[in-house]
């Protein structure tokens, strides 16, 4: 059953959707959660129009660029958005209790970086997050290779997925106003039954697409290895990532290898070789150093005293 591999779609399932639900039975406190209803004009008025669009141009750069980043995903760019607005927000008090500022700058860059994640899968075949990895799937399954040579041989269908950017965000515009009041009601929906329901319509999602039980197992699987990378902070991206260019990068590794009759050197003697190993490695090394770099700083600052009873 394994022979032919694990499907990233399934991974991604079980990562984010199966993992989810195992980690919020493994939390779930029954208390009573307070609401806060909802008052006031959903419009903005012309202040907060005028105190908006600095930061959504500011989170709207910030958003792209760290989109662009592989692995980077929405959640970095929103936390690097928001501390862009602390900085340009000194001496401001209202900062983090209701200022707009806090709220457009963020919900911009998350917008911005599903944009800037289809600039490495369009340009060079990598996706630039877990919902771009999807992407990279649903294009190889209808035949289609990401890359510099999609824009020739595919132009309509590259240039409509960009304007379809553009419509989704005029049409999240229309839907979400009118109707915020009804996704709210969504809230209140048990929590019980509402996991329940996404682990139902998960495992059968896989088995109608593969139609053999033990898909369900590793679904389950797959949802218990979400829950101990979450439960030890480690990132779920990276594996959906690893799990949709690994097969890609072992096809072409082997293709590499067969052109250069297995020598090895030919990943380090070619000039873009040689400066893509150079940044793979600056990649690992740079965040090592650096960590042992500010270990060695806060043992350096260790006070008197503290030297004193250790040598006692």
């Amino acid at each position: 059953n394994l022979l032919g591999g694990i499907d990233p779609v399934m991974v991604a399932i079980g990562l984010f959707a199966v993992g989810e639900v195992f980690w919020a039975a493994g939390t779930f406190k029954r208390t009573v959660e307070e609401t806060v209803t909802l008052e006031g004009n959903l419009l903005m008025n012309r202040e907060e129009w005028q105190r908006s669009w600095p930061a959504w141009i500011r989170g709207t750069l910030i958003g792209f660029f760290t989109g662009v980043l592989p692995g980077a995903g929405a959640t970095i760019a929103s936390f690097l958005s928001y501390n862009a607005e602390q900085r340009f927000a000194k001496g401001r008090a209202d900062l983090g209790k209701g200022a707009i500022e806090g709220v457009a700058g963020p919900e911009a860059a998350n917008n911005a970086s599903a944009g800037g994640a289809l600039v490495p899968l369009l340009a060079l075949g990598i996706p630039g997050s877990a919902t771009t990895a999807v992407m990279l799937v649903a294009f190889q399954i209808y035949g289609l290779r990401p890359g510099p040579l999609l824009f020739q041989q595919q132009a309509d269908l590259v240039w409509g997925l960009i304007a379809s950017l553009y419509i989704a965000n005029l049409a999240l515009l229309v839907l979400n106003l009118p109707m915020v009041r009804m996704w709210i009601k969504l809230l209140d929906v048990p929590k019980p039954v509402l996991y329940a329901g996404i682990l139902t319509f998960s495992l059968l999602g896989v088995y109608s697409d593969t139609q053999n039980t033990f898909s369900m197992v590793i679904l389950l699987a797959l949802g218990v290895v979400g829950f101990l990378l979450r439960r030890y902070d480690f990132p779920l991206a990276p594996v959906v990532l690893g799990a949709v260019l690994g097969p890609l990068i072992e096809q072409e590794y082997r293709r590499s290898l067969a052109i250069s009759v297995n020598d090895y050197t030919v990943f380090f003697t070619r000039p873009i070789s040689l400066v893509l190993m150079t940044l793979v490695a600056m990649a690992f090394l740079v965040p090592l150093f650096n960590a042992i770099w500010k270990a060695s700083r806060r043992g350096a600052h260790v006070p008197a005293a503290d030297v004193g009873e250790i040598e006692d």
